[in-house]
């Protein structure tokens, strides 16, 4: 994958990537939430990132595939799995990225490996995933032990052609986005680089019948979402993190 920097904020990483992967039938369902709220729940060092003075939050189904180290072949039966996070957007030295919430994920050995080495707040969980045309119907439930109780079930499609979100719009301010961000048990924060062509996103429906996935930490996502994107493919190089 060759890089493409018209989309970027900033150049690609000069050091090695580590990690490949590919992003598959992505939704992203957004929800405007309370600002103050939000940053009561960020580390020390991370500013909340607002577009026209509002955070948003988001939940955003999708299926990984093709997960692998840098110069090594994927696995069949673990490269592949289904994944959801909820996130919200932030800044820190004047890079925006995103910060996770939480990451469910239906594979056991990813998430250990993302919460070992990338400090990501992963869970284990048990999901439904069907295909019917172009229509995803998608159930996560947490099962991790120990872990807050989640839940998310719905059934989602593109409505429309796909396009590149304008400059300046909440559809590129949501979406192209090439870092994240991580803390440690100490609190010290970090850094991952990530790097993708710009989003090829299209228009989407959603019926969202289960949404439990901020109640543990008093995150309020009610009522139907503000946008709705999806994504059919996206592949992704990611870096190891650096210390912020």
């Amino acid at each position: 994958m060759s890089p493409l920097l018209d989309h970027r904020p900033w150049p690609v990483p000069t050091r090695p990537w580590v990690m490949r992967m590919r992003w598959c039938d992505l939704l992203f369902a957004h929800w405007r939430v309370d600002a103050s709220a939000i940053r009561s729940l960020l580390p020390q060092g991370l500013d909340l990132d607002l577009f026209e003075a509002q955070a948003y939050v988001g939940a955003v189904p999708l299926t990984m595939a093709g997960v692998s180290p840098r110069l090594l072949p994927a696995v069949p039966g673990m490269d592949t799995f289904p994944e959801i996070n909820l996130r919200t957007y932030v800044k820190a030295g004047g890079k925006p990225g995103v910060w996770f919430f939480s990451l469910d994920a239906g594979q056991k050995v990813a998430v250990r490996v993302a919460r070992r080495f990338f400090h990501l707040p992963y869970f284990d969980a048990q999901f439904q995933v069907a295909h019917l045309s172009e229509r995803v119907t998608y159930a996560a439930v947490r099962s991790h032990q120990g872990a807050p109780n989640a839940a998310f079930t719905a059934n989602y499609r593109p409505t429309g052609a796909v396009y590149r979100g304008a400059p300046g719009t909440l559809d590129t301010w949501l979406t192209e986005r090439y870092c994240l961000y991580a803390a440690d048990p100490a609190g010290r924060l970090y850094r991952g680089e990530i790097d993708h062509a710009a989003w090829p996103l299209q228009p989407a429906e959603a019926e969202i019948q289960v949404n439990t996935l901020g109640d543990w930490l008093g995150i309020k996502m009610q009522g139907p979402p503000a946008t709705l994107h999806f994504a059919k493919s996206l592949d992704v190089r990611a870096w190891l993190l650096e210390r912020v």
